[in-house]
């Protein structure tokens, strides 16, 4: 049990790091900042969390971002701050580089060595998965948005 709390405590740090990064590079108000940090530790430990209980990645990023966007509904209610400036940088730390990275190897491999089966069952898996993966993200982030502001006009 200590395991799992060091796990998702050390997740939590380092997936802060890159939320406030990015928030950084796009001008984000100092003061929310740390909405950023706690919303990028949030979820990427969520995310761990639910593959640690067994639940496929694609399936706890869809669970992470959607709890996100709903924390981040909160937090751009209550600073009076548009939802994105949370939400965007809280979801980056989830981003599949390693899939999409081996999916584009493979690819290249193809190129170099010849088709093996292998090589394609490697570029698809992984491409799908970075697919899937950044799908979640989204859907994950539109939900919260379709839920709460549901009944609001459009004009």
């Amino acid at each position: 049990m200590m395991e799992l709390f060091w796990l998702l405590a050390r997740d939590a740090f380092w997936s802060a790091i890159p939320a406030v990064g990015f928030a950084m590079l796009f001008n984000v108000p100092p003061r929310m900042l740390k909405y950023c940090a706690m919303g990028g530790a949030l979820a990427h430990s969520l995310r761990t969390l639910l593959i640690h209980q067994g639940v496929p990645i694609e399936w706890a990023t869809l669970a992470a971002s959607t709890m996100v966007g709903f924390v981040c509904v909160y937090w751009s209610r209550r600073l009076l701050a548009p939802r994105p400036v949370f939400s965007v940088a809280s979801i980056i730390p989830m981003i599949p580089g390693g899939y999409a990275f081996k999916a584009m190897i493979a690819i290249v491999e193809l190129n170099i060595h010849g088709v093996t089966m292998t090589l394609i069952e490697s570029a698809l898996e992984n491409g799908l998965k970075a697919l899937f993966i950044v799908g979640a993200l989204s859907f994950g982030l539109a939900i919260p948005s379709l839920v709460v502001y549901r009944n609001r006009p459009i004009v």
